[in-house]
């Protein structure tokens, strides 16, 4: 299976363009704005005042007392969203011409200028053992520097998924949406991500190499574990966790995730995801 190459990083132009085209296609017939909440919120009706909108007229508080009423609309404060990149060694593999970790970057800064262009203010984590946190923000410029920080990678590094997870779980304020782009390879990682989810909204996309699905079925291999150097020799079904275990634990955990193979068209089913479950539109 090949590795990328830790001393480059992705190509500058070509990943802002490919950011840039899934951003529009994610944005695609979204014509409210996403994570804002669905348009202005209806608070109460009060007496019409001379110079009040027609078009808020309340017309059945208006009928029921026979003076004229309108509408009180509170516009919904945004919904900060944050992305958790798993940068661990894991995450570079590759056997085929994109990774898991140069998708789930590209899917982050898609769906992150997505959110700023209707004002939802976005922030970043990673997910290994390099310390990449970025608060949300507005700034393009922001986005511009995160993303940039994760076009370099480094194939020795550790997963430190689970406990990052813990760590930001106390520092969110208000209710945020979270995104997790990961392989999910640390096993702590579903039992943080389940505590996470019982105070913010929460979608897992899973990165997925085709090699890995073959390994639960491969007998005895000897390979060498990315992330500690350690060298091993195991029945491939004791060392991997299949898809299907995975996702059978992320339902027990009720978390919405969805799979994107690395060699498998998925920008129109993430599409479908996003919409199906109403992250389009919060």
């Amino acid at each position: 299976m090949p590795v990328l190459d830790q001393t480059q990083p992705l190509d500058s132009r070509q990943f802002l363009l490919a950011v840039k085209r899934l951003a529009d296609s994610l944005s695609y017939g979204t014509d409210r704005s996403p994570f804002l909440g669905q348009g202005l919120e209806y608070v109460q009706s009060r007496l019409y005042v001379p110079g009040d909108p027609v078009k808020t007229i309340d017309w059945r508080v208006t009928a029921r007392t026979g003076k004229a009423h309108v509408k009180v609309h509170e516009t919904p404060k945004s919904l900060p969203v944050w992305f958790i990149v798993d940068t661990s060694a894991s995450m570079t593999l590759a056997s085929t011409k994109t990774s898991k970790y140069q998708l789930a970057v590209q899917i982050a800064g898609g769906l992150a200028l997505a959110c700023l262009d209707r004002v939802s203010p976005v922030g970043v984590m990673g997910g290994g053992s390099r310390e990449i946190t970025i608060k949300p923000s507005l700034a393009r410029d922001t986005i511009l520097q995160w993303l940039h920080q994760l076009r370099t990678y480094n194939f020795t590094e550790t997963t430190e998924l689970s406990s990052k997870l813990l760590a930001l779980n106390p520092t969110l304020r208000e209710r945020s949406l979270i995104f997790i782009l990961s392989d999910l390879h640390d096993p702590l990682a579903i039992p943080a991500l389940k505590l996470l989810g019982h105070r913010h909204d929460l979608a897992v996309l899973l990165l997925r190499d085709p090699a890995e699905d073959g390994l639960p079925g491969a007998g005895i291999i000897r390979g060498r574990e990315v992330e500690s150097g350690r060298q091993f020799t195991v029945r491939a079904k004791k060392q991997f966790t299949s898809l299907t275990e995975t996702t059978t634990a992320l339902k027990h955990a009720s978390l919405d995730h969805f799979v994107i193979h690395t060699d498998k068209p998925f920008l129109a089913p993430l599409r479908l995801f996003l919409q199906s479950r109403n992250l389009l539109s919060k």
